[in-house]
């Protein structure tokens, strides 16, 4: 089983889209400067990518939408 869950994901986030854009942003900043918001022991996956979803996660991301 994936960890994460997607449907907890787009529940919190609202669109795959949006999901995937939050994600690769988060991704890439962690990659350039090796900034993680939880300890690295505490993650499940190895890569950012999987690091960032569960960041999404743990609403340790917050999304703000303008309109």
């Amino acid at each position: 089983m994936i960890y994460p869950s997607i449907d907890r994901l787009l529940n919190q986030v609202g669109s795959k889209y949006l999901l995937v854009n939050i994600v690769s942003r988060r991704a890439h900043e962690m990659k350039e400067n090796d900034h993680y918001q939880m300890k690295e022991s505490q993650y499940v996956s190895r890569k950012e990518i999987g690091r960032a979803l569960e960041e999404v996660a743990k609403d340790l991301i917050h999304i703000e939408t303008r309109g």
